[in-house]
C-alpha cells in the first residue's frame, strides 16, 4: 500500500526517547576548560607572587633593623668619642680619634670613619683595624651599569611599595648621596641613608655628630656592608620558589598540551581523513567519552560527519533511484514511438499513443515529485520553525477537504480531538506540517472504497516526563501486507490495486512524509487496524 519511503514502527510501539548531550552554560567560569587554564597559569604566578612579597617583607625588615643598630652603636661611638677624641677648646684630636676608632674592634662588614667638620677625614677603621686585611679590600671602582640598575630599581621600588606600605615606607632609609647625609651631620643632626660605596657595594651608613657641649667638632660615619650578601641570600632563598613556579608552568603546559591541544589535533587529522577518503566515519571514542567541552565537540563533530555522510549517500541513492524511475518511461515511449512507426492498424496506433501520454504523464508526475522533494530539502534548512497549535492547525487541514465529500461517491474525512480539552503546542513549520497530513490523508483516500471515511485522530501521549502530539490518520482500504509495513517509506515505492490510474503516483509522498517528520524531532510508522484498513501515527514532540 502507498506510496513513500521509511522504515516505520509498528502500531503500539513506544518512541525510545533521544539522549540529549547536556551542554555546559555560556558563563566563563562554568566551563571546566576554563577553570583549568585559570588555575594552571595563575598557580605558578602566585607562587612567585607570595615568594617576592615574603621576601620584600624580610628585606624591608632587616634594613629598618640594620639602621636601627647601627645608630645605636654610632650613639656609643659618638658619646666615646665626645668625651676621649676632643679638647677643651672645643676641637677634636686626631690622635685620639684614631686610638678610640682602633680600640672598637668593629666586624668586617662594620666601617667606622671620622670626618672633621670641614669634611677632613681623620680615621678610618678599614685601615686601623687589626681584624680588616686591607690588601684583601677590593680596588676602588666606579659602580657598574648593574649597580647602578639595582640601585636605580631600588629607589623606584622604594617609592612604589611605600604607597602600598606606609609603616615600612615610613621607616624605610633614604637614597641619597654622602654629601648630603655629611651636610645633615654637619649641621647638627642625625642621618641615615642607604646608597652604593666607592666600592660599589650597597651600604646603609649612619652619620651622628660628634660633639662637645653643643659644638659640632667632628662626623662619625658608620657604614654596614654586608646588605648585598643578604640580597644575594634572599635571591638564592627565591630560587626554590622560581623552581616551583617553573616546574608548575611546565608540568600545566603539559597537561594543557595533552588535554586541549593533542585532542584538537587529533579531531583535525580525523576530519583530513575523511575529507581525503581514507576513512567514512569519525572513530574517536576516547574523545567522545570526555564530559567536557573537547568531549562535546568531539561528539558533535562525530555527529556532523555521520549526517553529512548519510546525506551524500541518500543523495547518491535518490540521484539512482531517480535515474531508476525515469528511465523506465523513457524506454516505454521510445519503445511505442519505434512501433507506431511501423503500425498499420489504426486502433493499436490509438493504443500506443495512450501508452505514450500515459508515460508522458508518469514522466511529469515524477519530475514534479522529485522538484517538491528537492525544494522542500532546502526550505527545511531555510524556514525558522514557530509554535504551533497542533489541534487547531490539523483541525485547518481537515476542513480544507470537506468541500471534496459533497457527492456520495466521495470519501469522507473527519478530524476527532482526543486531547480532552488539552492545549497541545510543538515546535514546528506550518508549511511542511501541513504537507506531511495531505500527504497521509490523500494516501488514504486513494486506498478507501468510495463512500467509506478517512478518520485523522489526535491524541496526547506521555512517555516519561516527555509528552507527545500523536496523529493517527486511519482509512478503510485493503490494509498494507505485513511485510510491507516498513517497505512503503522507501523511495519510489509503489504498490496500488488493479484498477488503479497508472502514473497518478511517482511513489515519494510517504518518503517525503518521513523526511519532515524526522526534521521535526519525530516518528512515523505504519500499521494495519483490527477491524480492515491502514493507520499511519505520527508522534511529534510537545513542549
Amino acid at each position: 500500500m502507498s506510496d513513500g519511503g521509511r522504515h516505520g514502527k509498528k502500531a503500539g510501539e513506544k518512541a525510545t526517547p533521544r539522549r540529549k548531550n547536556q551542554r555546559r552554560g555560556p558563563t566563563l567560569l562554568g566551563s571546566r576548560i576554563a577553570r583549568l587554564i585559570f588555575a594552571s597559569n595563575l598557580a605558578g604566578l602566585a607562587i612567585l607572587i607570595v615568594g617576592a612579597m615574603v621576601l620584600n617583607e624580610m628585606r624591608a625588615g632587616f634594613v629598618v633593623s640594620k639602621k636601627q643598630d647601627l645608630v645605636a652603636q654610632a650613639q656609643v661611638f659618638s658619646g666615646l668619642l665626645s668625651d676621649d677624641a676632643t679638647t677643651p677648646e672645643p676641637a677634636l684630636n686626631p690622635e685620639a680619634a684614631r686610638l678610640a676608632i682602633a680600640r672598637l674592634n668593629l666586624p668586617e662588614r662594620i666601617r667606622a670613619r671620622i670626618y672633621t667638620p670641614t669634611g677632613e677625614m681623620v680615621a678610618d677603621s678599614y685601615f686601623l683595624s687589626d681584624m680588616v686585611d686591607v690588601a684583601a679590600l677590593p680596588p676602588l671602582r666606579e659602580p657598574g651599569w648593574i649597580a647602578r640598575t639595582g640601585r636605580d630599581l631600588s629607589e623606584w621600588a622604594g617609592e612604589v611599595f611605600g604607597v602600598f606600605s606606609p609603616r615600612r615606607s615610613s621607616e624605610a632609609l633614604r637614597t641619597q648621596t654622602f654629601e648630603e647625609e655629611f651636610r645633615a651631620a654637619a649641621l647638627g643632626e642625625q642621618a641615615a641613608s642607604q646608597r652604593f660605596s666607592d666600592r660599589g657595594q650597597r651600604v646603609i651608613s649612619v652619620s651622628m655628630p660628634i660633639q662637645r657641649v653643643s659644638a659640632v667638632v667632628g662626623v662619625l660615619v658608620v657604614e654596614g656592608s654586608d646588605i648585598d650578601e643578604i640580597i644575594r641570600a634572599e635571591r638564592v632563598a627565591l630560587v626554590p620558589f622560581v623552581g616551583v613556579a617553573v616546574l608548575m608552568a611546565f608540568v600545566t603546559s603539559i597537561l594543557l598540551t595533552i588535554g586541549i591541544a593533542r585532542p584538537m589535533r587529533r579531531l583535525a587529522i580525523a576530519a583530513d581523513r575523511i575529507r581525503a577518503g581514507s576513512s567514512a566515519r569519525m572513530d574517536i571514542p576516547q574523545l567522545t567519552r570526555r564530559t567536557d567541552e573537547i568531549g562535546d565537540l568531539a561528539t558533535s563533530l562525530q555527529a556532523m560527519t555521520e549526517a553529512l555522510i548519510e546525506r551524500i549517500e541518500a543523495n547518491e541513492q535518490f540521484a539512482a533511484d531517480v535515474a531508476h524511475e525515469l528511465k523506465n518511461p523513457l524506454t516505454s515511449i521510445r519503445s511505442a514511438v519505434e512501433t507506431l512507426e511501423r503500425v498499420q492498424d489504426p486502433d493499436a496506433a490509438a493504443r500506443l499513443r495512450a501508452v505514450i501520454a500515459s508515460d508522458v504523464k508518469r514522466l511529469d508526475r515524477l519530475i514534479t515529485d522529485i522538484s517538491n522533494a528537492s525544494r522542500l530539502e532546502a526550505e527545511m534548512t531555510r524556514l525558522p520553525s514557530e509554535t504551533i497549535d497542533i489541534a487547531r492547525f490539523v483541525r485547518d487541514v481537515v476542513h480544507t477537504y470537506e468541500g471534496l465529500s459533497d457527492n456520495s461517491e466521495a470519501v469522507h474525512v473527519a478530524f476527532t480531538d482526543a486531547t480532552l480539552g488539552a492545549r497541545l503546542l510543538v515546535r514546528g513549520r506550518e508549511g511542511p506540517l501541513g504537507q506531511v497530513l495531505r500527504n497521509l490523508i490523500d494516501n488514504a483516500r486513494s486506498f478507501s472504497p468510495p463512500g467509506s471515511k478517512v478518520e485523522v485522530r489526535l491524541e496526547q501521549t506521555n512517555y516519561g516526563p516527555r509528552t507527545v502530539a500523536r496523529i493517527l490518520v486511519e482509512d478503510s482500504g485493503p490494509g498494507i501486507p505485513e511485510d510491507k509495513l516498513e517497505t512503503i517509506f522507501n523511495r519510489f515505492y509503489t504498490d496500488r490495486p488493479k484498477g488503479t490510474a497508472f502514473g497518478n503516483n511517482s511513489g515519494l509522498g510517504l518518503s517525503i512524509v518521513k523526511q519532515i517528520v524526522e526534521t521535526h524531532r519525530g516518528e512515523v510508522w505504519a500499521s494495519n487496524r483490527t477491524g480492515g484498513g491502514a493507520r499511519f501515527t505520527v508522534d511529534l514532540p510537545a513542549i
